[in-house]
């Protein structure tokens, strides 16, 4: 039976699996001319030790990276811990004391609220932005869903430096942000003061589309390795591109003054991330296909989703609402049971670094963490959503949908 249900809804989407495949192609080419561009070589797989001075590969991964998301400038790291590191050498890199940071979209994914310092009761406060004199504010959700672009002028002051928006919808059941709502929301910003400087984070949202948020106005954009951009295959990093000076302040943030992105040896990754890089946009096509029919075959068997298969496709989460704690943790587990890694684990409800609350985590992948591989989790509160992602072989993610459904459907 539930093969028959997967089948049925994959049969649905062929035109939107169409508009996919054109989008994938596009990319390529994108990718493919950043390296013709850049004369990538045998040579720049060599690596270099101790300082890392001199080394010509990872001049040329930062270049590639550049024009492949039309920046000014970019770095490209392996040293960049997680996304929300790279997210944090940005913010840290360029606010500083009596700055105003603007939050455009609500509140920001979990994982920031200690940077910036909205947990006052926590003991190292004095080690966030708001700890360090940095000033917040967040714009909020019209509807709890979406941008309210007509409040977002109020909330701009006269020291307002950046502009934060996040593309993706983090743990929340809000509306992630096409291009056409950031640039909306750039020309707002930029009517007012065009010095403020338009943040995006760009995470789960690489080559979703035919453009990239620096091509619609955005000033700087960071993401994670172990998301989109590395292919499935990078084991840790992450990169910031945008307006060279921006660039160059958050290079010296993750090393220093004096450094920026001169030094810092590569550990030979530099072939990896550069691979992961080529094979990025067939691999995000594929997540996408399986984002897309995860969200009809839970809309045909009568549950929640956010976005609805028939929405265009902005980043690679899929939401799926649940009705109690119970019903979560039934569908992760279901998932857990085909993962490639570890599938005769059973996931529980444990406490996160970074967040306030217990999150489930399912799906065992090659890299730790690695969320452009099939993955799913969320945290244990209301309104008891899934958020699932990823998946490097669409057609894993159909056999999986398959083995969750005779799960639940039990």
């Amino acid at each position: 039976m539930s093969k028959t249900i997967v089948d049925k809804a994959e049969y649905e989407l062929k035109e939107e699996f169409k508009r996919i495949d054109e989008i994938a192609e596009f990319n390529q080419k994108k990718v493919l001319d950043a390296f013709y561009k850049n004369k990538i070589g045998e040579e720049h797989f060599y690596t270099v030790t101790g300082y890392g001075h001199d080394d010509l590969g990872r001049e040329a991964l930062d270049k590639v990276f550049q024009d492949t998301f039309r920046a000014e400038s970019a770095i490209v790291r392996p040293h960049f811990v997680s996304g929300t590191h790279t997210l944090s050498c940005v913010l840290f890199g360029i606010l500083h004391n009596k700055d105003h940071l603007l939050s455009i979209a609500g509140a920001p994914y979990d994982t920031l609220e200690e940077i910036i310092g909205k947990r006052k009761n926590d003991e190292y406060f004095e080690t966030s932005l708001m700890g360090n004199g940095v000033e917040y504010d967040e714009v909020p959700l019209k509807n709890d869903f979406e941008i309210d672009f007509e409040k977002i002028p109020s909330y701009i002051k006269k020291n307002t430096k950046i502009v934060l928006i996040q593309k993706s919808r983090g743990y929340s059941l809000r509306k992630s942000l096409s291009l056409e709502d950031i640039e909306k929301t750039v020309k707002i910003v930029k009517g007012i003061n065009p010095e403020i400087i338009c943040f995006v984070d760009n995470c789960y949202g690489e080559f979703t589309d035919t453009k990239e948020p620096l091509e619609v106005g955005a000033d700087i954009i960071a993401g994670s390795l172990i998301k989109n951009p590395g292919g499935g295959i990078v084991e840790a990093g992450g990169y910031i591109a945008g307006k060279k000076r921006l660039v160059e302040l958050c290079a010296r943030r993750l090393t220093s003054p004096g450094i920026g992105k001169e030094g810092g040896a590569m550990f030979n990754t530099t072939r990896t991330i550069l691979q992961g890089l080529f094979m990025a946009p067939s691999i995000v096509a594929g997540a996408l296909k399986g984002a897309i029919l995860s969200a009809k075959v839970f809309e045909n068997v009568g549950f929640v989703t956010h976005p609805k298969s028939n929405e265009k496709r902005v980043d690679l989460i899929q939401t799926i609402k649940f009705n109690s704690e119970i019903e979560q943790e039934k569908f992760c587990r279901a998932l857990q049971k085909y993962s490639p890694v570890e599938s005769y684990l059973t996931p529980v409800p444990d406490i996160v670094p970074g967040y306030d609350t217990k999150l489930i985590m399912a799906g065992g992948s090659f890299i730790e963490g690695s969320t452009i591989e099939l993955s799913a989790d969320g945290p244990i509160r209301p309104p008891y959503a899934v958020y699932m992602q990823g998946g490097l072989s669409y057609y894993h993610v159909k056999i999986a949908l398959i083995g969750i459904l005779d799960e639940l459907l039990k």
